[in-house]
């Protein structure tokens, strides 16, 4: 069930319990992302997600906007 996380620590538990991260902005944004996310811009995330993404493991999506 989708929900909102806006915890730090919360995020790295889940990571620690093998939850996959997505950074969803666009390639040149992408430089300083959490370690071990993937990206999937959120433009290709409905083609792409399904070839890239383990359905068996919670997935964990993350945009940064400094504004």
């Amino acid at each position: 069930m989708p929900q909102e996380i806006h915890d730090r620590l919360a995020v790295q538990a889940l990571m620690e319990a093998g939850a996959q991260v997505v950074e969803v902005l666009p390639r040149e944004e992408f430089e300083d992302h959490p370690p071990g996310a993937a990206h999937l811009s959120l433009s290709a995330i409905e083609t792409e997600a399904r070839e890239r993404l383990d359905p068996g493991r919670p997935v964990v999506v993350y945009c940064w906007d400094s504004a």
